[in-house]
């Protein structure tokens, strides 16, 4: 069976800048995320001034985006609520919570993340 991954906007990033520790996550895997990761990404991009990169990498990875409904914002919130003194940030919430309804690992290098179930961790 196929590893499944939500990939979280850390993971993306590593990704794009070659890091050979996300080298196992480049293919044979299935990949999952939603569209408010794109939305760090393309931030991210800006502020590094790779704005000309954002619509190919979005282009390449909407394809991965899944949708949520009320019940993972309210699941999200209560997991923000829960860890309210390592502050996490809501996206990261939400990506959290997707991971989990879709039976797969949380994929970050995010140290709040470290010790969390179900997470794939990795610097």
């Amino acid at each position: 069976m196929t590893k499944k991954f939500y990939f979280d906007t850390y993971a993306l990033i590593e990704i794009g800048a070659g890091n050979p520790n996300y080298e196992p996550y480049t293919e044979g895997i299935v990949i999952i995320l939603n569209k408010l990761n794109l939305l760090e990404l393309s931030y991210y991009l800006i502020r590094e001034k790779r704005k000309n990169e954002i619509k190919e990498i979005f282009n390449h990875y909407q394809r991965f985006s899944i949708d949520y409904d009320k019940e993972i914002l309210i699941e999200a919130a209560e997991i923000k609520f829960k860890f309210l003194k390592e502050r996490l940030s809501f996206i990261d919430c939400i990506g959290y919570v997707l991971a989990k309804k879709n039976n797969a690992f949380f994929l970050t290098g995010d140290e709040r993340f470290r010790h969390k179930e179900n997470v794939e961790f990795v610097k």
